[in-house]
């Protein structure tokens, strides 16, 4: 049994009058249907708010938006490997709100400095994606149930340890400044960060054995079981990394903000997450997705986003625009799929 990490069917060419296949211009992987629609998103939102205000398109506020998504970016790109293996992840943005709250801490209270700080807050992280992993695997508790718990639960730990209020100052440390301020080759330190995280995971799913699994893993979990791969193993690892990444994010939070956020700056993060990874291409069934449509998606909602923000359009509306495009994500999926609608017959 051979298992693949395709997650589409390869375009085919035409034939033409002597029998041959006629291929068309071979494009890039990453773009299909789904991303070119993203794209066209995306340049029509700039053109739009490029319009409404001469400020939008400048290279500051593109600047901005892009340091505002990285946080979202970070969450979205493993959130979208969850889904992969048909799994779901509600809590991340508790989770980042723990490690904000940590790595500040460990770093005012302490003395130690900021990098024993952010390894307090990526070993937490980390104990938290596996204590996730492990009461969805061994508890055998639906993933959207296990990690809602895990959203109240952490949201209440972060609120606890902090008093509900923002603890430290970070930003009197080059570290958390170069984190939160300082930048590369002209770009923010954040956006860095988040192209490496980025490259990495692509990799990791399209060119290793361990990316072809996962997509085995969610496209069918008992042909994935007979071909000898531990999906226990598997599903606990997702869940580790997705807490090492949020961690990552939730110092990135505090270098950003200035100091420990228990839920200011992380609430509603898993939303913007699961989103972006939906509009990216990712099947919430699983055993579909990537990192390059994730991407897009993030940029076209960190836009849309700033230009409601720029245009002074009250921010509930945001909400109802992340919630929009969510159903109408999944609403394209179930389309494709071709399944029929619930309660009605074929």
């Amino acid at each position: 049994m051979t298992l693949t990490s395709s997650s589409a069917p390869a375009l085919k060419g035409s034939r033409g009058g002597d029998g041959r296949e006629k291929r068309g211009p071979k494009l890039p992987g990453w773009i299909d249907g789904q991303n070119i629609s993203l794209i066209g998103a995306l340049f029509v939102v700039l053109v739009l708010f490029g319009v409404l205000n001469d400020n939008y398109l400048s290279l500051s506020n593109m600047q901005v938006i892009a340091e505002a998504a990285t946080i979202t970016g970070l969450l979205a790109i493993v959130q979208t490997v969850v889904v992969i293996c048909a799994g779901l992840d509600i809590s991340v943005g508790s989770q980042v709100g723990v490690a904000s709250v940590v790595s500040a801490m460990v770093f005012t209270t302490t003395g130690s400095g900021a990098l024993m700080g952010m390894a307090v807050a990526v070993a937490v992280g980390l104990v938290i994606g596996v204590l996730n992993g492990i009461v969805i695997v061994y508890g055998r508790v639906n993933p959207t149930i296990a990690t809602l718990a895990g959203l109240a639960a952490y949201k209440g730990l972060a609120q606890l340890l902090s008093d509900g209020r923002a603890q430290g100052y970070v930003l009197n440390n080059d570290v958390f400044i170069f984190l939160g301020r300082g930048r590369i080759a002209g770009l923010p330190v954040m956006v860095w960060i988040l192209i490496i995280v980025a490259a990495a995971v692509h990799l990791l799913l399209k060119y290793t054995d361990i990316g072809r699994n996962l997509y085995a893993i969610g496209g069918n979990d008992t042909a994935a079981r007979l071909a000898g791969i531990s999906i226990n193993k598997y599903l606990i690892c997702v869940y580790a990394l997705i807490g090492v990444v949020a961690a990552v994010a939730g110092i990135l939070l505090t270098a950003r903000t200035g100091s420990g956020q228990p839920v200011s700056g992380s609430e509603g993060l898993e939303l913007k997450a699961i989103t972006a990874a939906a509009l990216g291409g990712a099947a919430l069934k699983g055993g579909k997705g990537g990192i390059g449509g994730t991407l897009l998606a993030v940029a076209l909602l960190g836009c849309l986003e700033n230009g409601l923000t720029v245009e002074g359009i009250n921010t509930f509306w945001q909400n109802v625009a992340q919630g929009t495009l969510l159903v109408v994500a999944v609403v394209i999926q179930q389309r494709r799929s071709g399944e029929r609608a619930v309660g009605l017959p074929h």
